[in-house]
């Protein structure tokens, strides 16, 4: 925090005392400066004021848009060309166009007996997936 003479109108109090307010934020290197009052106590207060909104409003957009690109990572695209499982009923075909397994025993996995082959899949392809971004980082 640094304090100095205010420019401008102001007369003989204005030159001779250091009512000008100056806060800088080290980590994040943000500066405010205030010479609006005529006191030093209510320019700090006003800068620190100022300086208290700017950090939140950053706060704020940082969590922002890592809330929104969670949510874009949960949510995929919503194409309709991002197809989880296709029951194709003529031929008796259950096909998990995430994992690449298809299966022709339709009956058994409407009925829930035969997802294992799926569950197993997918738990194999997000541990792959935990390694290669813990990996990556």
């Amino acid at each position: 925090m640094d304090t100095y003479r205010s420019g401008g109108s102001g007369g003989q109090h204005a030159n001779t005392t250091n009512s000008a307010v100056r806060i800088t934020h080290v980590p994040s290197g943000i500066t405010v400066s205030i010479q609006d009052q005529r006191s030093q106590h209510m320019n700090k207060a006003k800068a620190l004021k100022i300086l208290c909104a700017k950090l939140y409003e950053i706060e704020r957009l940082s969590s922002q848009s890592s809330r929104s690109k969670l949510r874009l990572e949960q949510i995929g695209s919503g194409d309709r060309s991002e197809r989880i499982r296709t029951y194709n009923f003529p031929q008796g075909r259950v096909t998990d166009h995430r994992v690449g397994i298809t299966t022709h025993s339709i009956d058994d996995v409407l009925q829930g007996e035969d997802l294992d082959a799926f569950i197993d899949a997918l738990l194999l392809r997000q541990e792959m997936d935990a390694i290669a971004s813990f990996s990556s980082t």
